[in-house]
């Protein structure tokens, strides 16, 4: 532990750190409100990115253009999905029923792989029954249920949608020359 120095802190010293303190909240508001602008310029861009040019290309029927300064602006469908808690269930029980069982991931202190729920299960019980305590975990992994998600729908599969809180869109992209 560092003992207290017994020379008194003189005006000075308090200044500077006056001055500190005052120059560190500065910069913190400054940084809050640059997060702010960035974050109104991110809007604005997925706006004219997701909304505005796929509409005015759809429009057009056009899937891209080749601009005057030689850039190419095309659109891509992107997907996104998620598991919500309160879909959880129903969206496990879609994925054994349909024979996709094996993109949910199983963890019991250990990782199961594809199409190990009966061998985590187990395993649970097993611990539960010896009065060990444990924690389960299923999941799929984000990117694994996106690319999912897009082959059953490119495929055109009857693939519940809400159930995975399915979201399609279109994004812009720039091809610089």
């Amino acid at each position: 532990m560092f003992e207290p120095e017994d020379k008194p802190m003189g005006d000075a010293s308090l200044k500077a750190l006056s001055d500190k303190s005052k120059e560190l909240e500065n910069l913190d508001n400054a940084i809050k409100d640059i997060e702010e602008e960035l974050g109104k310029y991110k809007a604005m861009y997925r706006e004219i990115s997701e909304v505005d040019i796929p509409s005015m290309l759809s429009e057009l029927g056009l899937s891209e253009i080749t601009l005057a300064n030689g850039n190419k602006i095309s659109t891509t469908s992107y997907y996104s999905a998620r598991i919500s808690e309160d879909k959880r269930d129903e969206a496990f029980q879609w994925l054994n029923d349909n024979g996709f069982a094996d993109i949910i991931k199983n963890t019991v202190s250990v990782s199961f792989g594809r199409e190990e729920d009966d061998s985590a299960k187990k395993l649970v019980d097993s611990l539960e029954d010896n009065g060990y305590a444990t924690a389960q975990k299923k999941w799929v992994e984000p990117m694994t249920l996106k690319a999912f998600v897009r082959e059953q729908v490119e495929k055109g599969s009857d693939l519940p949608l809400e159930t995975f809180n399915v979201y399609i869109g279109q994004k812009t992209r720039i091809i610089k020359k």
